[in-house]
């Protein structure tokens, strides 16, 4: 089963690559859609696809949901901006739990942690202090 991990994280990290590219050249709807589509994959074979059904489907989760799906289809038709525009609000509300976790794990970091531990960043990321990851 640890093949299934490893598999779904070089594939997540092959969407990121991907619509990066796409971001990059334009928004070429081409490298969208196959970031999109790896990204997707990857995170159901990385966390297994009952808990990535589980995780889109939460009450909380729908309007990130919804924009996120409807972003993904404009892009496959060919609105690339627009389509970016909506998984970009989608992706924002559906990981917006894990926000608090990525703040401590920068602030962690030897060089990097500086910037982040200077007082007007450390005061907004005290803001989200405290909530739990949502998986």
């Amino acid at each position: 089963m640890w093949y299934c991990v490893e598999i779904g994280l070089g594939l997540t990290g092959f969407g990121i690559f991907f619509s990066f590219l796409g971001i990059i050249f334009f928004f070429d709807k081409g490298f969208l859609a196959m970031g999109n589509i790896l990204f997707i994959s990857g995170v159901s074979l990385t966390i297994g696809l009952k808990s990535t059904m589980q995780f889109f489907m939460k009450r909380q989760n729908y309007k990130g949901t919804i924009s996120f799906g409807i972003g993904f289809f404009l892009v496959v038709i060919g609105w690339p901006v627009i389509g970016m525009m909506l998984e970009s609000y989608g992706f924002i509300v559906l990981f917006s739990g894990f926000w608090p976790t990525l703040a401590v794990f920068l602030q962690k970091i030897p060089i990097l942690g500086w910037v982040f531990q200077q007082p007007y960043i450390r005061s907004f990321f005290d803001r989200y202090k405290g909530r739990r990851v949502p998986v």
